[in-house]
């Protein structure tokens, strides 16, 4: 048990300074081959912070703990939002600049409702799985369209600022990105192995280990940027990273792991999970978006609407767990 307990806590920090490292570097390394800066902040910085949760989904599906996988992705959406966006926009609040941005939010909102509509049979099927992997493709296909034709957009600003302040040889960013991803692997099977370790000697489910530890621990590097891009007034970066990220795990991680390992899925993970993940969804879509002459900005109070439901949310799972214990 004590272990397992060091082993979560070495895999977490090793997944979170591997990913800062695989996002520096694969940055850069699309930046010298010419990608332009727009497409590396929509494309590359959201694949990038979202590659924990790939890892994680990938092995814990292979390694037969779908419920690991599923909790990481919705849970890590969960805490991107309540959690991340809330913690940000009370250290600093949050103005939304970019209109590309303001796009992605109603979309982000449409892909939480497929989701759900796909979990309404209690299972998630390798078909449901595929679906979800054409949409990603898909919406990165209109990624990359809208990022070649809008010129002077915000993010583009603030990504530029940010690969300058993080200038490199191309040799220094291959190298980056590949010890990034080899560490990435390394550092998810020592985590994945610690978490059900940890899950069966307690009693609790994976699921739910997926939506607390392991879920916070992917989330951490959009957590360390948003903070970081707030504090340099990169506000869209901040955003983005949250709207990108969740549409990578939305998409892509439980797309993923549904094709390796269709798994059923217990009526919870609808009725609480992707229900609280849709609401909180809607609730950045208003605060954020900006309506009738409002700026869009996200302010403290809202930021911190956002961090009490995050708080609410874990002592809801903490509460059940122990109820259905005694």
């Amino acid at each position: 048990m004590t272990l397992a307990i060091v082993a979560v806590i070495f895999g977490l920090a090793l997944l979170v300074w591997s990913a800062d490292r695989f996002v520096d570097g694969a940055a850069v390394t699309a930046q010298h081959l010419g990608m332009p800066p727009l497409l590396i902040g929509m494309v590359i910085v959201g694949f990038g912070t979202s590659a924990p949760e790939m890892v994680v989904s990938a092995i814990s599906a292979l390694q037969g703990n779908p419920g690991i996988a599923l909790g990481n992705a919705y849970g890590s959406n969960i805490a991107n939002i309540a959690l991340i966006l809330g913690v940000t926009a009370l250290v600093s609040p949050i103005v939304v600049q970019s209109q590309i941005l303001r796009k992605e939010l109603p979309l982000l909102f449409g892909v939480t409702l497929l989701a759900a509509a796909q979990l309404i049979d209690g299972e998630l099927s390798r078909g449901d799985a595929w679906v979800l992997l054409s949409v990603f493709f898909i919406v990165m296909g209109w990624s990359i369209y809208s990022g070649l034709r809008k010129k002077d957009d915000a993010l583009e600003e603030e990504v530029t600022a940010e690969l300058a302040a993080h200038a490199m040889s191309l040799k220094a960013a291959l190298g980056w990105l590949g010890l990034g991803l080899v560490l990435l692997v390394v550092s998810s099977r020592i985590l994945v192995w610690g978490a059900v370790i940890i899950a069966q000697s307690f009693g609790v489910s994976d699921l739910v280990i997926g939506l607390t530890i392991i879920a916070v621990g992917t989330s951490l590097p959009e957590l360390a940027s948003s903070l970081a891009a707030t504090r340099k007034g990169e506000h869209d970066i901040a955003l983005g990273n949250v709207l990108g990220s969740n549409l990578f795990n939305t998409l892509a991680v439980v797309g993923i792991a549904g094709a390796i390992a269709p798994m059923s899925v217990p009526d919870a993970v609808l009725s609480r999970d992707v229900l609280c993940m849709g609401g909180l969804t809607v609730a950045l879509f208003c605060f954020a978006y900006g309506f009738r002459g409002r700026a869009s900005r996200l302010n403290r109070i809202e930021g911190g609407i956002l961090l009490l439901s995050y708080i609410a949310y874990n002592s809801y799972l903490v509460f059940t767990v122990f109820a259905q214990r005694v």
